[in-house]
């Protein structure tokens, strides 16, 4: 499954950020018009690699695919940025 939405939450000590809700599926615009190049650098970096291209490209779309569920809870000096992948 593709990861659709990404809340995004950022807080400090006198702040608090509502959750703003990110849509990821409109990353994919940008990426289908960039995919030529994409995949031109794939092929050219698993055969530096001596990985073939599909191996890499299957790969890529595990860890894609996997980002559903991520939750990700940083803080440093008082200030909160949480991220949460559905």
């Amino acid at each position: 499954m593709i990861p659709s939405i990404a809340l995004l939450r950022i807080e400090n000590q006198c702040w608090h950020s509502p959750n703003l809700w990110v849509p990821l599926f409109l990353l994919w615009i940008p990426a289908l018009l960039l995919l030529p190049l994409l995949v031109l650098v794939l092929a050219g970096l698993s055969l530096a690699g001596g990985v073939s291209p599909w191996r890499a490209l299957g790969g890529l779309w595990d860890i894609v695919s996997s980002l559903p569920g991520t939750h990700v809870h940083v803080r440093a000096e008082g200030n909160t940025v949480r991220v949460r992948i559905l």
